[in-house]
């Protein structure tokens, strides 16, 4: 019999991308098991302070209806709404919302996307990084200075000014390119080519690294990365950066 498991996504209620990009990843990791996916909405319409800790105060909610699925790990799927909340929000967030889980039955881990897109910079060795994100220019301030209080300096950032976060997940990834070219890169360890699970980068994060000289990552592929980890399984995925590209041995075996 084949052995099953169940991820939780948490979305915003406008959010698009998060619930292919994701699965996309976990699919071209050929996995031996099925993973299927499960989601609740908070709602969220525009990209802004306010509107962001409205949807913050729906996890619990979110969170016990997934329990009752029984998933196997949870995904908070909306970096901005926890970095927006202040220095090292997401480490009382997951903490709290895996008690929630608990309570309601579920001992199933919580990723951030938040979290998750800071702990991948510091498993890269990460000390000077570009972000591009589709926020207005204040949000976009409060990632940076988010990602800073994890003494990782943030050399340069591009902010897209989308407030609404349908428009987000309509932007081209064909685009990222364009916009990292106007970063300074002098010096850079590492770019976040997409600083939210809603702008979409899949398809461009291996042209970037090939054309930039620099590894690639999202916030996307970084909550993968540890989706997959709490599955149990290696982190590799073809066509996806620096974070989750296959071993030579497993590229060699076809895994």
């Amino acid at each position: 019999m084949t052995a099953r498991k169940r991820v939780g996504l948490i979305v915003p209620s406008s959010n698009t991308t998060i619930e292919t990009e994701v699965p996309a990843m976990v699919r071209a990791a050929r996995l031996p098991l099925e993973v299927t996916f499960h989601s609740s909405r908070a709602v969220l319409h525009s990209v802004d302070v306010a509107s962001l800790a409205r949807m913050v105060a729906d996890g619990d909610r979110n969170v016990s209806e997934l329990s009752d699925a029984r998933v196997d790990v949870l995904v908070y799927a909306c970096l901005v709404a926890l970095m927006a909340r202040g220095s090292r929000a997401h480490e009382a967030a997951e903490a709290h919302l895996e008690g929630v889980a608990r309570e309601a039955g579920c001992a199933a881990p919580v990723v951030s996307s938040a979290g998750a897109l800071i702990r991948a910079m510091q498993r890269l060795n990460a000390r000077r990084v570009a972000i591009i994100t589709p926020y207005m220019p204040d949000l976009t301030q409060r990632v940076a200075a988010y990602i800073e209080d994890y003494g990782i300096f943030v050399a340069d950032s591009v902010s897209l000014s989308v407030p609404d976060n349908v428009q987000v997940g309509r932007l081209d990834p064909a685009a990222l390119l364009k916009h990292a070219e106007g970063l300074d890169l002098s010096g850079v360890d590492l770019l976040v080519a997409s600083c939210c699970v809603q702008m979409p980068s899949l398809s461009a994060l291996d042209d970037l690294e090939r054309t930039l000289g620099l590894p690639v990552i999202s916030a996307a592929t970084a909550t993968t990365a540890e989706v997959l980890d709490a599955l149990g399984v290696p982190r590799s995925v073809p066509g996806a950066g620096a974070l989750l590209r296959p071993s030579p041995s497993a590229m060699a075996s076809g895994g």
